[in-house]
């Protein structure tokens, strides 16, 4: 567990999807939109190739504040951004800040990028510690 105090930051988490995991998602998730699963179909609408799930991402953001908080039972309330397309096979890295802390509780600005694109931002995480 990480000393989480205002000001202090959060351990970045960095997880770089393989090419298969769009479509694992897919099938535990229940959405087989195309841009998700298949390149051509993805491609074909202009995207530069399948991107990851929105949910998949924003799952990394609460693996972040839970890995920080020790457990998921600290994570209470978790509100995301979703600002840009994440791609497979390109490292995910998500950082946060403390925000504010008090009476057992803090607060995580936190956001998601691939190289210098932030694929969510404006996370806001609430941790009881």
């Amino acid at each position: 567990m990480a000393e989480l105090t205002a000001g202090s930051e959060i351990p970045q988490l960095k997880v770089t999807p393989d090419r298969y995991l769009t479509a694992r998602y897919a099938g535990a998730s229940g959405d087989f939109n195309p841009i998700h699963i298949d390149e051509e179909f993805a491609r074909a609408v202009g995207l530069p190739g399948r991107i990851l799930h929105g949910l998949w991402t924003m799952a990394q953001v609460a693996r972040a504040q839970t890995e920080a908080a020790g457990g998921p039972e600290h994570l209470k309330r978790l509100s995301v951004q979703f600002r840009g397309m994440g791609l497979p096979e390109q490292e995910v890295v998500v950082s946060g800040k403390v925000r504010e802390a008090a009476d057992g509780r803090v607060i995580v600005d936190t956001v998601a990028e691939q190289s210098d694109n932030q694929i969510i931002r404006n996370a806001e995480a609430e941790l009881e510690l």
